[in-house]
């Protein structure tokens, strides 16, 4: 297995994403998790750009040890100068030239004709190769450049001394196809391309910089550059983390491997998030906080059963703890009985069926559901506690210029008993009904609201104490509707009283 060499960008191209600027304290905080993680390139930043940046390679260059770090540069004579300064002091250094090669570039933005391009690559090359022994040139746009000219320009850059020469889609413009038969072309049209790497740089304009990527790997290239999280320019770069677990994942088609520890890609992913202010989208691939969740019924059966049926990759390899069976309205009995024997409860096949209707039920009414919301369902639904009264409907009238008032309907001895009252406010209004039904009224002790769950759809959890003759009993209920909540702790309690006074 041929080894692919991984060229993390992040903390040069990466940082120009917009809003992503890093303090140097944060560069070499990233840095150091690249290294963890096993990148075998760390291109620092782009030295001659601002003083911070030449401060923030120079600091990397000083303590990264096993990485290679790279400084990129123009091909310019005081770029390059401040490339090799920063880099100067790195176990193993490299400076990265780059010089624009297309039609669309060389007439709008360089105004310099074929000749000269070629003239000041090879200049470029050597004037960096007299100060580092590990040189890398990159023709800018090389996916919309002439091909005959591109196979010329990098002939004569090796020629010069470059030991990688990077083939970049800088705009994103190419498909899978045709880029890596670009790099077929290059390995087939090239004499001297065996004296040096070929690396590739993909940006995801089109959403393909990973397909691109691996196209090329399959077509000789054998680095590959790319950022945690695909920050970038415009649309990002190439996914490390989709890069590397397709290599690892694929091995059947992709024969290659790379030295990067994949139980680190999700440490590194959630630091370079917290730190650039650039969340990860929920379903991004690899690192996304969905990768390993599942939601649908048919899919959460299916894992139960065999993992295999609907997961690629083990979560673990990539650093998250466990798949993640999300418990929602998709979400079959199945799912649900798996997570509460995880939660410690043992119930039977009527009390499963019980707590899923009323879990599907929350499930209309609530994007997920938390343990917390479970544990309340099964403490409500699979009680002990016979009902006596049981709660049918209840409708509520209440504002600040009206008085509260409340129509509740229990079903008690099989039949359904209603009954209207007003009150205080809707709570005391629903209780002071419940009491004209039951023909009791029990003395209020205390009354607890608090929310289960976070979020606007959280579970409400009612406790409270009442008093009836000699006898304190307490109730809970839960319920998205702190009404419904605190109507079923009424009724909770008042059963409790019932069972007692019976016995």
């Amino acid at each position: 297995m041929e080894k692919i060499i991984i060229f993390d960008t992040t903390l040069r191209d990466g940082e120009q994403s917009p809003g992503a600027s890093l303090n140097n304290k944060e560069k070499l905080e990233i840095a150091k998790q690249l290294e963890t993680l096993g990148v075998d390139v760390i291109e620092a930043g782009f030295p001659a750009s601002s003083p911070g940046d030449f401060e923030s390679v120079k600091a990397i260059a000083k303590t990264i040890k096993k990485a290679i770090v790279c400084g990129l540069a123009r091909a310019v004579k005081s770029d390059i100068d401040a490339a090799y300064r920063a880099v100067r002091p790195a176990k193993n250094p490299r400076i990265h030239v780059f010089l624009a090669t297309s039609k669309i570039h060389m007439k709008y933005k360089l105004k310099k004709a074929k000749s000269e391009i070629l003239k000041t690559a090879v200049w470029a090359v050597k004037y960096a190769k007299r100060k580092v022994k590990d040189v890398e040139f990159s023709p800018e746009d090389a996916s919309r450049t002439d091909k005959r000219f591109l196979y010329e320009v990098v002939e004569a850059v090796i020629d010069a001394g470059a030991t990688t020469v990077n083939i970049p889609d800088t705009v994103g413009y190419a498909t899978p196809y045709e880029f890596g038969e670009l790099i077929k072309g290059i390995k087939m049209n090239v004499p001297n391309m065996h004296k040096a790497v070929i690396s590739i740089h993909c940006h995801n304009d089109l959403g393909l910089g990973v397909s691109n990527s691996l196209a090329a790997i399959l077509n000789g290239a054998r680095q590959a550059e790319c950022t945690i999280n695909g920050l970038g320019e415009r649309a990002g770069n190439a996914s490390l983390e989709e890069i590397v677990m397709a290599i690892a994942t694929r091995g059947d088609i992709l024969n290659f491997k790379t030295k990067i520890k994949t139980k680190e890609i999700y440490k590194t992913s959630r630091l370079v998030s917290k730190l650039t202010g650039i969340p990860v989208q929920p379903n991004k691939a690899i690192v996304g906080a969905n990768a390993f969740a599942h939601e649908a019924g048919i899919h959460q059966d299916g894992l139960l059963k065999e993992r295999t049926t609907y997961e690629i990759m083990k979560p673990q390899h990539v650093g998250f703890e466990e798949t993640k069976l999300v418990l929602g309205k998709h979400s079959g009995r199945h799912a649900l009985k798996a997570r509460l024997k995880k939660m410690g409860y043992t119930l039977t096949d009527k009390e499963v069926g019980k707590a899923f209707v009323r879990f599907k039920k929350l499930a209309d009414k609530k994007k997920q559901i938390f343990d917390e919301d479970l544990a309340a369902i099964v403490e409500d639904e699979i009680g002990t506690t016979p009902e006596v009264y049981k709660l049918v409907s209840f409708y509520i009238l209440s504002g600040n210029k009206v008085t509260p008032s409340a129509t509740v309907t229990l079903k008690h001895e099989g039949r359904n008993l209603i009954a209207s009252s007003t009150g205080d406010g809707p709570v005391d209004a629903c209780y002071k009904a419940v009491e004209k039904i039951a023909f009791i009224k029990p003395k209020l002790l205390s009354y607890n609201l608090s929310a289960v769950t976070a979020g606007e759809d959280a579970l409400g959890e009612v406790s409270i104490r009442i008093k009836i003759k000699k006898h304190e009993v307490n109730g809970r209920g839960a319920s998205t509707d702190v009404v419904e909540a605190s109507l079923k702790a009424y009724l909770n309690a008042l059963n409790k009283f019932k069972v007692l006074n019976a016995k």
